[in-house]
């Protein structure tokens, strides 16, 4: 383990994150970010954090052609933080039926699916969702909101989303937080042991989403006592 000076952060680089941004977030709240496809760099950091954006099956075969998918579930194994973002959160999930079907890392079981573009009503809603929108804490799973990064974010804090596909973790403990589009109820943010993701980009989120980086690094360093 690091200095608490010196708290070291695997971003996972398979080609389809925003690493820049996530990098820059983590560099303001004290954290050492090391973009890395190394197996050897991951598994030595304190913390890691799985970015991404674009096409799930493309992301998939990329960390398998990477063989990143070993490291990433024995990191996760080890108890250590990480984070899952956007794409990077959706990975996390057993399948996916974005372009056709696909297999997912199946950390956390459940699905992800496309928003619909109108309901019975014929009433259109525009996909992707692009924008501000609110999170809220399920209620059966305060005690993990409580020690998730999200600790001292406000029920109902916006945060800003870009996404065409949705999870849907079969368990609600695996729920943190849910989110309505599309007349969808759909979650946001997952959490399991020591895993979090969040469908929004913390990054994005102005104040609030730095925060949440914030969080993870009192996290790395004292657990889940917040």
């Amino acid at each position: 383990m690091n200095t608490i000076d010196d708290l070291q952060v695997a971003l996972i680089d398979y080609e389809m994150g925003n690493l820049f941004s996530v990098k820059r977030a983590c560099e303001y709240v004290g954290l050492k970010p090391i973009i890395t496809s190394d197996k050897s760099v991951i598994m030595n950091s304190d913390a890691a954090i799985l970015p991404g954006v674009g096409a799930f099956g493309d992301a998939i075969n990329n960390l398998k052609k990477l063989d990143l998918i070993s490291p990433i579930k024995e990191f996760i194994a080890m108890g250590k933080p990480f984070m899952g973002i956007c794409l990077g959160m959706q990975l996390l999930l057993s399948e996916s039926e974005e372009f056709g079907n696909h297999k997912g890392l199946n950390i956390v079981e459940g699905s992800v699916v496309k928003f619909p573009t109108k309901n019975k009503e014929d009433q259109k809603f525009k996909v992707p969702q692009v924008g501000w929108n609110r999170i809220f804490q399920l209620s059966a799973n305060g005690e993990d909101w409580n020690k998730s990064p999200l600790k001292n974010i406000k029920n109902g804090e916006f945060m800003y989303f870009i996404h065409s596909y949705y999870a849907k973790p079969i368990l609600n403990e695996n729920i943190l937080t849910i989110t309505n589009y599309a007349n969808v109820d759909y979650a946001s943010s997952i959490v399991k042991e020591n895993l979090y993701a969040f469908q929004f980009h913390p990054e994005m989120s102005s104040k609030k989403g730095i925060d949440i980086y914030r969080n993870l690094k009192f996290i790395i360093e004292n657990g889940d006592t917040l």
